[in-house]
């Protein structure tokens, strides 16, 4: 009941919320707030830029933050708010973190609440959970406007459509769902941490702080870095059942509403509703292989005498139950959010499988704010080169020939993911550093590798939890990969709406492939499990599903 009320909700606010984006990238006024801005940090905010002056604003501010996440956390022991006197995280962890909100992967190789101060968790990390979320709409927007125009080489203004997609869209609704949260007993204090005495007479200190405005712009941003270590499982992170959706819908909200967003701004929203539906198909196959699994016994459970048909509750919230943290795993790998309300390292090896394939294929059902979107329109250039090749004629896509170009570099941004994920993992299978930090041996010991760097490899940033990852392998190795596989596809995008703005309509004709029709979302879904097998199942054959097979038999 759970997932069938939300798949319904997601549908129901796709519609207003993509026409509300889509009115605020499209309008040609300037707000007041929006206008200061722009006056503060001295620029036009309506001077056209082409795609390469696009991408140097991206890359070099993107630098800017991350230099200033570095030095915060560095230095947070000197700065104030940090009432526990914190000291800085290690060089290895903090250029990891930095990196990892900067891509909006927001890895985490630490425990929040015992690492970084309120400071460091308010001006350094919520900050980019902002700023990542809002690079990656406005990348998308300014690829789009390539698909749109005819004959310009111009894709919009890089500070127009961040501080756009900031101050319109993702402050007021987080405002709006910190709020909520708040009500739900999600914390938001500046106060101390509080020692008390619980109900079996031992001393503890409970954590607090800035809690609910860090978690609203987690989610809508799909960013994931939580408060707390053990992120939205603490109730002080997840709050109530009810706090606890309202946070898994906003994990898909924007990434579902851009879609809209999409065919409003080419001029057919069949087309958004297309891209939707391929989208949506996927999502429900991961909840139909992930969600029964997780409604049977493991083999332990089973050895210790527990019926085959009794729910997997081991590391759950048992407020949450096995259906919404199932919906959570699926939704939040899916979406490149990476915020876990259960443990992954404990479900069954093959409800496993469409989590670990969904980061696996770059995260493009829903996906990451924008960044989301623009790598399905990756695999929708390479489908419909496919479908031009089978009807013998040149493939067209909403009006513009798909040429060699565009193929390329959309090549580039489906394969780079893949080669960085699996040449690091080959690499930490071999050597002390890589399996030294598994938890396991075994194909599950594998999968926690494996997983590590298709998280990092796909900016998702979930893991199997399992993993020691504070090390030089997977703190600076990782970082490097988070940075390779965001902005090498992002400068694909912004390349591929320019080369595309560049040329011309051409008119539909008997021979045009229609992109909007069951068959096209058909052929797209195909054209990314296949890629998706082609390139990860003997990796995949290797954990999870070896391990499922086993059933526990030969690895403990």
């Amino acid at each position: 009941m759970t997932i069938a009320v939300y798949l319904v909700l997601l549908v129901l606010i796709t519609p207003p919320l993509g026409s509300f984006m889509y009115r605020i990238y499209t309008s040609e006024k300037t707000g007041r707030i929006e206008g200061a801005i722009y006056r503060l940090i001295g620029v036009d905010p309506w001077a056209e830029q082409t795609w390469r002056r696009y991408a140097y604003c991206v890359l070099w501010f993107s630098a800017i933050s991350m230099l200033f996440t570095y030095v915060v956390m560095r230095f947070q022991q000197h700065l104030p708010l940090n009432p526990l006197g914190l000291p800085a995280p290690t060089q290895y962890v903090t250029f990891n973190t930095a990196t990892s909100f900067v891509t909006n992967t927001n890895w985490q190789a630490y425990g929040g609440e015992s690492t970084m101060s309120y400071l460091s968790q308010m001006i350094a990390l919520t900050f980019q959970n902002f700023l990542s979320a809002a690079i990656g709409m406005a990348v998308l927007v300014a690829m789009v406007r390539g698909f749109v125009r005819s004959k310009s080489d111009g894709l919009g203004n890089f500070w127009r459509d961040t501080v756009r997609g900031v101050i319109y869209i993702l402050l007021p609704i987080s405002i709006v769902l910190s709020i909520l949260l708040v009500t739900q007993g999600v914390v938001q204090t500046l106060g101390n941490s509080v020692s008390l005495t619980g109900i079996q007479g031992f001393g503890q200190t409970i954590a607090r702080g800035p809690v609910a405005s860090q978690i609203a712009i987690k989610q809508l941003g799909t960013n994931g870095g939580g408060f707390f270590n053990v992120n939205s499982a603490h109730p002080f992170e997840g709050g109530t059942v009810l706090a606890n959706f309202l946070e898994l819908l906003a994990i898909l909200a924007i990434p579902a509403g851009l879609c809209y967003t999409f065919g409003k701004m080419v001029g057919r929203v069949r087309e958004g509703w297309a891209i939707f539906a391929a989208m949506m198909v996927l999502f429900l196959a991961g909840l139909w292989l992930t969600v029964p699994q997780e409604h049977s016994a493991t083999q332990a459970m089973q050895l210790a005498g527990v019926p085959a048909t009794a729910q997997n509750l081991e590391g759950k919230e048992i407020r949450y139950g096995t259906d919404q943290s199932s919906l959570w795993a699926v939704a939040t790998t899916d979406a490149s959010n990476g915020s876990v309300n259960s443990m992954h390292d404990s479900y069954q090896p093959f409800a496993m499988v469409a989590p670990m394939f969904n980061i696996a294929v770059g995260e493009v059902v829903w996906g990451g704010v924008g960044s989301g979107l623009y790598g399905m329109l990756f695999y929708v250039i390479i489908a419909v080169f496919i479908g031009g090749l089978m009807v013998g004629r040149t493939p067209e896509y909403l009006g513009k020939k798909i040429g060699a170009r565009e193929v390329k570099l959309s090549a580039i941004a489906v394969l780079v993911p893949f080669l960085f994920a699996l040449a690091f993992t080959a690499v930490a299978v071999v050597i002390p550093a890589g399996l030294n930090a598994r938890l396991n041996d075994g194909p599950h010991g594998f999968s926690e590798i494996l997983y590590a760097f298709l998280s990092m490899g796909n900016n998702n940033g979930s893991a199997f939890a399992g993993l020691t990852a504070t090390d030089w392998l997977f703190a600076v190795g990782g970082g490097v990969v988070m940075l390779v596989v965001r902005f090498v596809p992002l400068l694909a995008a912004l390349a591929l709406g320019a080369s595309l703005g560049k040329e011309g309509k051409v008119p539909v004709t008997a021979g045009t492939l229609p992109t909007d029709k069951p068959l096209f979302v058909g052929l797209l879904d195909g054209v990314i499990v296949v890629i998706g097998a082609l390139t990860f199942f003997p990796a995949l054959a290797l954990g999870a599903i070896v391990e499922g097979l086993m059933k526990g038999k030969l690895f403990g």
